[in-house]
């Protein structure tokens, strides 16, 4: 299957930013609102791909949407979300987690 010069540049750029290159994978499909481009990345790597308050993922898609202007096509973007729902790193650091009781009793005086 041909690659288009959006979809080599999506993953392009995300294979460069994850921990996971070898899980990148796209989707191009063309319907009548344009093209879409699905992305499925491993699903501790979604944090990195989305970005901080999704700056990442709207950064690609105001790039998608340069390439599509350049080429007379509305490029979407949509980022597959992971099985199971949302997966979040593991804590690194020594704390542990506290819940809800705990965090109140901090904030007593």
């Amino acid at each position: 299957m041909a690659k288009y010069q959006d979809q080599e540049f999506v993953e392009y750029v995300i294979k460069s930013l994850v921990d996971h290159p070898d899980e990148v994978a796209t989707d191009r499909k063309i319907d009548e609102m344009g093209v879409l481009l699905t992305l499925k990345v491993n699903p501790q790597d979604m944090g990195q791909v989305i970005g901080r308050q999704g700056g990442t993922a709207r950064s690609i898609r105001t790039l998608l949407r340069v390439i599509g202007a350049k080429n007379n096509a509305r490029i979407n973007f949509k980022i597959e979300e992971p099985e199971g729902g949302r997966v979040m790193r593991e804590r690194t650091d020594e704390a542990p987690a506290k819940n809800v009781d705990q965090m109140v009793d901090d904030l007593k005086f």
